[in-house]
């Protein structure tokens, strides 16, 4: 998982080595900044907000299975009764 702040500073501290015009050192960052997160891509890693966006998602399955496991345990409870 990273951070999106690392990424920019990353690209920043890279950029600022750099001496050159503003414009140029601008565009130097983005170009910077644009590569290292393809690189992150590369290893499969997640920025912290996509990391979020999982663990919201995983929480939120979590929850229906947990629900549907009641409701599959209650049903089968009537079964048992209307089969006695």
């Amino acid at each position: 998982m990273i951070d999106n702040s690392l990424l920019n500073d990353l690209s920043k501290r890279l950029s600022a080595l750099i001496p050159a015009a503003s414009g140029l050192r601008d565009e130097l960052r983005t170009k910077i900044e644009q590569t290292v997160k393809a690189t992150f891509q590369e290893f499969d890693l997640l920025t912290r907000e996509e990391f979020e966006s999982q663990a919201q998602a995983l929480q939120r399955a979590e929850t229906r299975i947990a629900e549907l496991e009641s409701l599959i345990n209650e049903l089968e409870k009537r079964l048992d009764k209307n089969e006695v």
